[in-house]
């Protein structure tokens, strides 16, 4: 079985109200890309990926007059992808939303929230969370702009029960700071919600493993160890929580790759420019971590990445498709279950 999670940058953008794909030369929300350059390079991107269900993070709004399963089958069905079916979880308000595509000959798929609203230690995800960010004996109440997606999975063909968590934490970037005290001051405040969302997610995590579910937790974490200088002041990263600091962890073999190698080659999974600087960045944002008895049924992990993987590398339309569809990159897991 293959599981992908990809991070789509404004798909909401190539949708009109009724669901279906804009395929004009107007500008998508993307830089310099049009829409339908843009759906162009999704469709072959998804379709190279050929996943049996896919964790669609930044998935097209949902609001009054718009549904993210109504477009995201018809983008499936545009392009005929085996992963049609849509499902999703609670609904956001930033046009990012969390869904799966799966396909429904190969796994059956429900939205199965755990938790209850206000009950430690973990909490419904479209909940508050209390924790004392800033050690001031006062709890401070936290949510998530985009509550975790929770699915119960079926194998249609083995019958193996597991879960997926889908999840997007909160960016560090400084957004709308001006100057180099206002960027302190906005970058500590976001790492602090960004790590307390993590924690609220290691509980729902601990309580999976303390019960023996087989669990799957992708997304885009929008963190990585020594990704920048604030880290230190809070001693671990947003990664480092979710995995556990003991057993039973979840793991990932990029993550651990770059929490083992500081210096040197590190693992990617987004390319982003750097308007004042002229340069791109890149970093690891995208995981797939697997429960403990999930780990020897996982054949391989793979980042799609158009200058580090040498298929995409060598496959001309598939590398340009990956840099024109999105700032992140696609990442698989094939797993036998």
């Amino acid at each position: 079985m293959r599981i992908a999670t990809y991070n789509v940058e404004w798909f909401d953008a190539l949708f009109d109200d009724s669901g279906q794909l804009r395929r004009d030369a107007e500008w998508s929300a993307r830089h310099k890309v049009t829409r339908a350059d843009q759906i162009a390079a999704l469709g072959r991107v998804f379709q190279a990926l050929d996943a049996d269900a896919i964790m669609v993070i930044e998935a097209p709004d949902s609001n009054r007059k718009r549904n993210t399963v109504v477009a995201l089958e018809s983008f499936a069905k545009t392009f005929d992808l085996r992963a049609w079916r849509a499902l999703m979880g609670f609904v956001n308000t930033t046009q990012q939303e969390i869904a799966l595509l799966y396909d429904p000959d190969v796994i059956a798929a429900r939205h199965d929230p755990q938790g209850a609203l206000g009950v430690m230690p973990a909490p419904r995800f479209d909940g508050t969370f209390h924790i004392d960010l800033d050690i001031d004996a006062t709890e401070d109440k936290v949510n998530f702009s985009k509550p975790p997606l929770e699915v119960a999975v079926i194998s249609l063909a083995t019958g193996a029960e597991f879960r997926l968590i889908g999840a997007h934490l909160k960016s560090k970037a400084p957004h709308g700071a001006h100057g180099h005290d206002e960027v302190m001051r906005f970058s500590i405040a976001n790492r602090r919600k960004q790590l307390a969302q993590a924690v609220w997610l290691r509980a729902r995590v601990a309580e999976h493993l303390n019960r023996g579910d087989s669990l799957i937790l992708l997304g885009d974490l929008n963190d990585g160890p020594g990704l920048d200088e604030y880290e230190h002041l809070f001693g671990r990263s947003s990664v480092e929580i979710i995995l556990g600091a003991e057993p039973p962890r979840l793991y990932d073999p990029h993550a651990a790759q770059a929490l083992t190698r500081r210096i040197g080659d590190q693992p990617t999974s987004a390319r982003f420019y750097i308007r004042p600087e002229h340069r791109y960045l890149q970093a690891l944002l995208d995981y797939a971590m697997v429960s403990p008895d999930l780990r020897p049924k996982a054949q391989r992990w793979r980042i799609w990445h158009p200058f580090e993987d040498a298929e995409c590398w060598e496959t001309p339309e598939l590398r340009d498709a990956l840099l024109c569809a999105s700032d992140h990159f696609p990442l698989t897991l094939d797993i036998a279950l």
